[in-house]
């Protein structure tokens, strides 16, 4: 069995997404601090709310 040397996509099933050249894998930006923000964020929110309602 011969083969085109071609590059495919074989995971595609569609004849025309197999004859478009794979994806470039993209690079993950990882924001480590991310998770803090959110909590430094929704802990003000918190903090402004709550005294907001006291006084």
């Amino acid at each position: 069995m011969r083969r085109r040397l071609v590059l495919t996509n074989e995971a595609a099933r569609h004849p025309f997404r197999r004859s478009l050249p794979p994806v470039p894998p993209t690079r993950s930006r990882r924001d480590d601090d991310q998770d803090i923000r959110l909590f430094v964020l929704s802990f003000t929110a918190f903090f402004i709310c709550f005294y907001s309602f006291l006084f």
